[in-house]
């Protein structure tokens, strides 16, 4: 672990507010205290967001170094002094950093998030550049801002709100190539002290919806598949062979539409489904986040819950087949289809993908074999949503948004959060965060809300009170 680097020149100096939890609850002032730091939040999150710390093969590695200099800076600032690094074959460098607790018998509590941020795409179709961060209604605009460099700001903004000295021991693990994917999933149960803690607050998720506290309580396990079809050596005349002449294109459709009941639930033996309960998603709700077509139904049968988070999902992510554009009268000899497959949290991946392909092997369409090559796969999680930690949270997003939230789970992977459930399988792994659903992570015009921000800091400070106090209590019981 080498000595992290040292702060940029010209970066900010904040003012510390010094607070601790007074008779085991959450002392009155901390509103006020994140309120007066929400433009400073804000200040540096702008200069966060203006580099371009993308850490994917063909960009410059420089903007990466960048911001990790510049959370370095803001660490030390919020009073952090113990500031490591994490060097990694191939991986960008993953801030460490160490605050202890208040007394020997306190908790600790880790801190994650990622610096790192998807490509901009498409730079056409932002309404202004995407590293030049531009305010909006209620909101900033940038690329990353939401996913995940806001929650990067969380972290920093809950320190500040305490002067860097905490109610609770903290652990910070900034990722800088989460985004592109590396080594470092893997890494924790192979140095599993580094990330020793009772509590995990992995801050990269947020609302189903603006204003509805949510905490992420599952992740779906991922699959990738290639079916394959060749039927002919090469493509001949519609006219003179159509008919009988086995058309790869429509074997491999026949075979795609089995994946697939009448109601459009997926009909793959050995896939686990299972009800979700308090989905707090409408129909009407998930019509906007998607965008679906007015008038287009909705696939599948059951609740949104067990379709979009506890029940599996097979897409046709790419195909194969000639172009429209450069169609020619002929039968296709070959075409190919990759399936992307979400499983339920606690289904192994692995069997899951071995279903999918066993159900496509056994097809021979038209009496055409397929050529079934598995791909890669991602297990899912699923939290004990029972512990203290949990309790303290719920009490933490009430406060800060002045409801029960309420629990969702994400057909997306996380995929460090099995490495870390592995290294510290006793540690209670918290989901929650400043994103909203609407906030269009990956995609252009990302945005984050301030008040999603400003509550994201109330409720992540808040909780640090509120578990340090129910741990106490617990402890002495």
């Amino acid at each position: 672990m080498n000595q992290a680097a040292n702060d940029p020149p010209g970066h900010a100096r904040h003012t510390r507010h010094s607070w601790r939890a007074r008779s085991g609850a959450v002392a009155p002032g901390l509103e006020s205290i994140v309120d007066a730091l929400m433009d400073g939040v804000c200040a540096d999150l702008k200069r966060l967001a203006a580099i371009p710390s993308i850490a994917f093969p063909g960009f410059s590695p420089e903007p990466v170094l960048e911001a990790r200099d510049l959370i370095v800076a803001l660490l030390r600032d919020a009073g952090v002094t113990d500031i490591g690094e994490l060097n990694l074959p191939g991986t960008a460098p993953v801030i460490t950093a160490t605050v202890p607790p208040p007394t020997p018998d306190g908790p600790t509590v880790l801190l994650y998030a990622h610096y790192d941020v998807q490509p901009p795409g498409d730079e056409r179709l932002w309404d202004s550049p995407p590293f030049e961060p531009t305010g909006i209604e209620d909101g900033i605009r940038a690329r990353g801002i939401a996913d995940d460099k806001a929650n990067v700001m969380v972290h920093i903004g809950a320190l500040r709100a305490y002067g860097g000295r905490p109610p609770v021991g903290i652990k910070i693990v900034f990722e800088g190539q989460e985004e592109y994917g590396s080594v470092f999933g893997g890494y924790p149960p192979t140095d599993p002290d580094l990330f020793a803690c009772d509590a995990m607050i992995i801050a990269d998720t947020g609302n189903i919806r603006p204003g509805t506290p949510t905490l992420t309580t599952a992740l779906r396990g991922s699959a990738e598949l290639l079916v394959e079809v060749r039927t002919l050596n090469a493509a001949v005349h519609s006219g003179q062979y159509g008919g009988a002449a086995p058309d790869a294109l429509l074997t491999l459709l026949k075979a795609l539409a089995t994946l697939h009941d009448v109601h459009g639930d997926v009909a793959v033996e050995g896939l686990r489904r299972a009800p979700w309960h308090d989905t707090a998603l409408t129909d009407d709700d998930f019509r906007a986040l998607a965008g679906v077509v007015p008038g287009t139904p909705l696939l599948g049968s059951g609740g949104l819950g067990e379709r979009l988070w506890s029940g599996p999902a097979v897409t046709v992510v790419g195909l194969d087949a000639p172009p429209v554009e450069r169609a020619a009268s002929a039968v296709v000899p070959y075409a190919r289809a990759k399936l992307n497959l979400r499983v339920h949290p606690r289904q192994d991946p692995e069997e899951a993908l071995a279903a999918l392909a066993r159900h496509l092997e056994r097809l021979r369409p038209f009496g055409v074999s397929l050529t079934v090559t598995p791909g890669e796969t991602g297990p899912g999680y699923e939290a004990a949503t029972d512990g203290p930690a949990y309790r303290a949270v719920a009490t933490a997003l009430r406060r800060a948004w002045g409801s029960d939230p309420v629990h969702a789970a994400s057909g997306g992977s996380i995929p460090l959060v099995n490495g870390l459930a592995k290294a510290v399988p006793n540690a209670e792994i918290l989901l929650f965060g400043a994103e909203d659903n609407l906030c269009n992570l990956h995609g252009p015009n990302e945005r984050v809300l301030l008040s999603e921000l400003r509550g994201a800091l109330l409720a992540e400070a808040a909780f640090l009170a509120e578990y340090a106090a129910t741990y106490q209590a617990g402890a002495r019981a």
